[in-house]
């Protein structure tokens, strides 16, 4: 089962609203300190409502701690980032992959996205008529959204999934 690693997450909804998505669909989801709130942060546990001990959550003290921890179990770093050459629905995911997300505000460090096995991004208008100067970004929690359901898609990992009456 694919892993989400959000990097030094600076907005307690978003980490939220991962947190709910992670529940959802049984994904571990690995927090690398520090951490831009308390984990004890209000608008954090409201965002995740009543989820959160249905995450399989991992902290980590930093990025050495995580990457330790991810070489003892294996599997391939994906990074996503605005500078991935590859877009992430013309990606193969195999079921061990980590996927790395980074700050909202910055993004991944070159010096961690350049230890992924492979740097995703998801293609979006850059720039338009009604947007001239393009988004730079998607909101971090709609990203991991977007990339977690499409590896699971593919690995064939949802269709155990009960819907809601």
């Amino acid at each position: 089962m694919p892993q989400v690693i959000l990097y030094q997450p600076e907005i307690p909804p978003n980490t939220g609203n991962v947190a709910r998505t992670c529940a959802a669909t049984g994904t571990e989801l690995h927090l690398v300190e520090p951490l831009g709130f308390s984990i004890d942060d209000r608008q954090l546990k409201r965002a995740g409502l009543d989820y959160w001990p249905l995450v399989p959550l991992s902290r980590h003290a930093d990025w050495t701690a995580l990457q330790h921890e991810r070489a003892a179990r294996g599997g391939r770093l994906i990074a996503l980032s605005s500078h991935g050459a590859i877009p992430y629905n013309s990606f193969q995911f195999e079921a061990d992959d980590w996927l790395l997300f980074g700050r909202e505000t910055e993004g991944l460090p070159p010096s961690v996205r350049d230890q992924a096995q492979a740097c995703l991004t998801i293609p979006m208008v850059r720039s338009s008529r009604a947007v001239p100067h393009g988004v730079r970004s998607l909101n971090l929690s709609v990203a991991v959204g977007i990339v977690l359901f499409e590896s699971l898609r593919q690995l064939n990992l949802l269709t155990g999934a009960e819907p809601l009456s």
